[in-house]
């Protein structure tokens, strides 16, 4: 008799009582496997431990060090320019935000988990797409036709509001017309801006930013925060501004009274791209996350990689030369990389740390680091799915009304099967914006790994109670202590970032951090540049 079977069979208050009790008691016995990408290999740069000497050297015409988007692309770009002399070193984790994990045949995200379908603009992403067989007709049309398999089917988002499931993640059921009126009030304004051009004739907010209008009637948004904004625009909402702060979480990391208000337009207003095969708006995602989008950029670049983090990148004659190392059961193993140029596509904290000299470029570390938010994903395997509560069926993403948990995604959603599978994986979120980052990412160094899983099951027990607990088998948590820089007002107007972007000559820069915030569009924009300038 399984599980369910029993349930139904038992009945009344008592069972559900014993079951309850049960459920609380398997709760506590699940066992959490916890990882700290890039921990280990940062705590030794910070800490300027001795290494020991190179046992080899390689030489090649490019290097890239890195293998996030931004790396990935710059690979995949020079591949596609016939250039076939590059070598990529890993970097702590194969993939970086975009990686993922498997619990057997299932696949599940550890970093980001969608995609939206580009915009006009973002030419450089719909390239990609194209050469990787997503987008199969038609990849620069108003309207590109996309594999079926990648694009996110219904239900595909819920909110658990006051009690019940509604469709959607603003809230609207129960909500007093005043509010919904400020809803509605805001969504126009956010069509306004989509469309709005500035006195160079560029839209205001476009993915990637660099080709957004540099107008400066509007370098007002950056100087002030998102909730300051709405302030400002009498919205008074609660509901709507929840939403708005869910949403900066969601995509920053960081709360809308800390986001720049024009970083927090930006996520309303550049996601406008259309398919001949999907609505408007629609999300490409695959059950691993981007981790499958990676893996394939990395298959078609053909490029040759290596395993290895760098420690120092300094220019010589002639070229770069990178001293990298690998940390094997916390021994280290050191070799030389000689390169003719060099792609530095690792996030600005730890270029800091590793190009020589860094100030020469017009960065200086304590002037113009960005803030970074730390990130926590937890993977649940489920032996089974949880009950749900009546007329609410299961969707992609299912998020609740509270903090600070972002919800929770269903991995084999995208299986489009006559039955659901036997087993799958809840993907829970998490960003620590309830606190400062430097007073998470302390928290997160001391937490057990039963505090871990306490944090990450809370909306999951907010949306099952007991139910949920007999459903797991076992838990995958990933810690991000620096995962994304956060777009706080002034950032378009850090004069040190701006230097890295247009440097050019023996090492150019590559990464999401160049444009202030971490999304796929992004990094592969600086990726593709940086290509380009290599080549050139």
């Amino acid at each position: 008799m399984d599980r369910r079977a029993f349930l139904a069979v038992a009945g009344g208050a008592g069972a559900a009582a014993l079951a309850g009790a049960a459920g609380f008691q398997r709760w506590q016995e699940i066992s959490a496997s916890v990882h700290y990408p890039g921990r280990a290999e940062g705590h030794y740069l910070r800490d300027r431990r001795t290494l020991p000497a190179p046992t080899s050297v390689i030489e090649t015409d490019i290097v890239i060090l890195g293998s996030g988007i931004a790396g990935l692309t710059a690979a995949w770009k020079l591949h596609r320019e016939g250039h076939r002399e590059a070598l990529m070193i890993d970097g702590p984790q194969p993939y970086g935000n975009a990686a993922g994990g498997h619990f057997g045949d299932l696949a599940y995200p550890t970093g980001g988990h969608y995609l939206p379908l580009p915009s006009p603009e973002s030419l450089h992403v719909r390239e990609i797409l194209y050469d990787l067989g997503i987008i199969e007709r038609d990849p620069y049309a108003d309207k590109p036709y996309y594999d079926e398999r990648y694009v996110l089917h219904g239900p595909e988002e819920r909110l658990l509001f006051n009690g019940a499931w509604q469709d959607g993640f603003i809230p609207v059921n129960g909500v007093k017309p005043d509010e919904l009126a400020q809803h509605k009030r805001f969504f126009a304004e956010v069509e306004r801006l989509r469309a709005l051009r500035g006195s160079d004739g560029k839209r205001i907010f476009v993915f990637p930013t660099m080709q957004s209008s540099q107008d400066p009637a509007f370098d007002a948004l950056d100087r002030i925060t998102l909730k300051a904004w709405l302030d400002q625009q009498g919205y008074t909402s609660p509901t709507l501004h929840w939403y708005l702060n869910y949403c900066c979480r969601d995509d920053y990391g960081t709360r809308y009274d800390k986001v720049s208000a024009w970083a927090g337009l930006h996520y309303y207003c550049s996601r406008w791209g259309q398919a001949a095969n999907a609505g408007n708006g629609a999300w490409l995602t695959w059950p691993g996350g981007m981790a499958p989008v990676a893996e394939a950029m990395a298959a078609k670049s053909a490029i040759r990689r290596q395993a290895g983090t760098a420690v120092s990148l300094k220019r010589r004659a002639g070229g770069v030369e990178a001293l990298c190392f690998t940390l094997e059961g916390g021994v280290a193993r050191t070799y030389v990389v000689k390169a003719r140029k060099a792609i530095c596509a690792m996030p600005l904290y730890v270029a800091a740390r590793v190009v020589e000299s860094i100030r020469a470029y017009g960065f200086d570390p304590k002037l113009h680091m960005p803030s970074y938010a730390p990130w926590m994903v937890a993977n649940f395997l489920m032996r089974d799915f949880p009950a749900e509560l009546p007329d609410a069926p299961l969707a992609w993403d299912n998020v609740v009304y509270q903090e600070p948990g972002l919800g929770y995604v269903v991995s084999t959603h995208q299986d489009i099967r006559v039955r659901p599978p036997e087993k799958t994986v809840f993907s829970a979120y998490v960003a620590l914006s309830d606190r400062t980052p430097d007073a998470a990412r302390k928290w997160m160094m001391a937490a057990s790994a039963e505090q871990l899983v306490e944090l990450a099951s809370v909306d999951l027990k907010s949306a099952y109670g007991w139910k949920f607990a007999p459903c797991v088998e076992r838990v995958d948590i990933t810690l991000r202590g620096h995962a994304m820089a956060a777009p706080l007002p002034g950032f378009r107007a850090n004069a040190g970032v701006r230097a890295l972007r247009e440097a050019d000559g023996p090492i150019v820069f590559a990464h999401a951090d160049l444009s202030g915030f971490s999304v796929f569009e992004e990094a592969a924009w600086w990726g593709y540049r940086a290509a380009q300038k290599v080549i050139a």
